[in-house]
């Protein structure tokens, strides 16, 4: 399934999946807060918990000042728009809305909710603003996707390894954020003279078939792409990327920390805390189409795994680890 017919199933999908869990039961006089996620609740659950902080920053408890509900979608897309209508029913003061697809399919249960997204990616071209300075509708939020970055994630690959001709690219097309990243590696690859072949998983059961294809290819080293099935199936990556043997870089920390090689990008779980000012603006009327602006983060890391890489048998280059934010030994 690609970019196109995803848009198309979320603007057209009318069956109501179940809900994968939820908060408790909603007081009549506290705000609701809606969560929505394209990934599982146990992988993804680091990022509710960055909110809450934030939100506790605020000086909002959940279950004192504010009632919080959620739904996860497993990795599976065809489930946002159940679970998005679910939430709009609840009639929630804002919905958060982790990344583009859960806001794309918010953003088609209700044009009145306001929406945060601290994952936006994409967000002009799909429609769901009209400019970074004036949103201009229902949603808003932090786009964590810096343009360049898929070109200096290629640039780092040929750091560790310099005689690396074959890149390969784990995608999830499905996810808006995606294609705009494939296309920049492949942009960058011929510059550089390397070769990029992508391999797509669109769902979590297809990762061992996406993988195994990559390495089929006599590939050098993998990029995973920044999707959110693709950083909720961290461990399910690592693991399978650690009995192939392949040096692997990512966009995000947690794929280190769950046994990946190499990332560099945002501080994804600093855009979820950041994400609390959005609702707090909210909730005291602030209207995120005129009065709250996209932002974007300034920072990016180098997070380094140490024993992945002996595991691999690789030598981290010295100008690499000196760069680095954090190496994990």
């Amino acid at each position: 399934m690609r970019r196109r017919e995803f848009i198309t199933l979320l603007c057209c999908a009318a069956t109501a999946w179940p809900r994968s869990s939820a908060g408790q039961a909603p007081s009549k006089t506290r705000p609701l807060i809606g969560w929505i996620s394209g990934g599982g609740r146990t992988a993804s659950w680091t990022f509710g918990e960055a909110f809450l902080e934030g939100m506790r920053d605020f000086g909002y408890v959940e279950g004192k000042q504010f009632d919080f509900t959620y739904r996860f979608a497993d990795g599976y897309v065809e489930r946002l728009p159940g679970l998005a209508d679910e939430l709009v029913r609840l009639n929630p003061s804002a919905i958060v809305a982790p990344g583009s697809g859960p806001a794309v399919a918010a953003r088609k249960a209700t044009a009145t909710i306001p929406i945060v997204a601290p994952a936006l990616g994409d967000a002009v071209h799909l429609g769901l603003i009209a400019s970074e300075s004036r949103p201009g509708g229902n949603v808003t939020g932090i786009s964590p996707y810096v343009p360049g970055l898929p070109a200096k994630q290629l640039e780092l690959a040929r750091d560790i390894l310099p005689n690396a001709g074959s890149i390969g690219v784990l995608a999830n097309l499905v996810d808006p954020k995606a294609p705009p990243q494939l296309q920049e590696l492949k942009d960058a690859g011929r510059k550089l003279g390397i070769t990029v072949v992508a391999a797509e998983a669109d769902t979590p059961d297809d990762l061992d078939n996406a993988i195994k294809s990559l390495v089929s290819q006599r590939i050098d080293v993998i990029i995973v792409l920044q999707t959110s099935m693709l950083l909720s199936e961290r461990k399910t990556i690592a693991a399978l990327i650690a009995a192939a043997q392949v040096p692997t870089i990512y966009g995000y920390r947690q794929h280190v920390e769950s046994g990946g090689l190499i990332s560099y990008g945002v501080d994804l779980r600093a855009c979820f805390t950041r994400a609390a000012y959005f609702v707090d603006k909210i909730l005291h009327g602030f209207p995120p189409g005129n009065l709250l602006p996209v932002e974007f983060p300034t920072k990016l890391e180098l997070v380094i795994n140490l024993p992945v890489a002996k595991a691999l048998g690789l030598t981290i280059p010295s100008s690499v680890l000196f760069r680095a934010d954090t190496s994990i030994e």
